[in-house]
């Protein structure tokens, strides 16, 4: 069975740091490309950052590069998403996802992160 079990998280000030992890078990992890994606209160889905299966092409958003990085360690079939300068408007729910043909098939259970003076 395929799991995507998401940790870290919370609140924070502005200008503050959080790691998200997304611990995948079930399936190759090292084969798949992965992505992190974000809802904030009230909006659509957004995509936040992509980063390909063996860890070398990382992608973001605008609203994130320069202040995000997403990473992933193999041998621990794990995922991350170190977040500094955190700004109130990244206040959402984040999930990671697993990439299959350019879509998401399996979704982590998601995390609050709530950036808040």
């Amino acid at each position: 069975e395929v799991q995507l079990v998401q940790s870290g998280g919370g609140l924070v000030q502005p200008g503050g740091s959080l790691r998200l992890s997304c611990a995948a078990s079930g399936f190759t992890f090292g084969s798949y490309d992965m992505s992190w994606v974000r809802q904030a209160p009230g909006k659509g889905p957004e995509w936040v950052s992509n980063i390909n299966s063996g860890g070398g092409s990382t992608y973001y958003a605008d609203s994130v590069k320069g202040r995000f990085t997403i990473s992933r360690d193999n041998a621990k079939n794990t995922l991350y998403l170190q977040m500094n300068s955190l700004k109130p408007e990244d206040t959402a729910v984040y999930y990671c996802a697993r990439i299959v043909n350019d879509d998401y098939d399996y979704w982590g259970q998601g995390t609050q992160v709530t950036v808040s003076s």
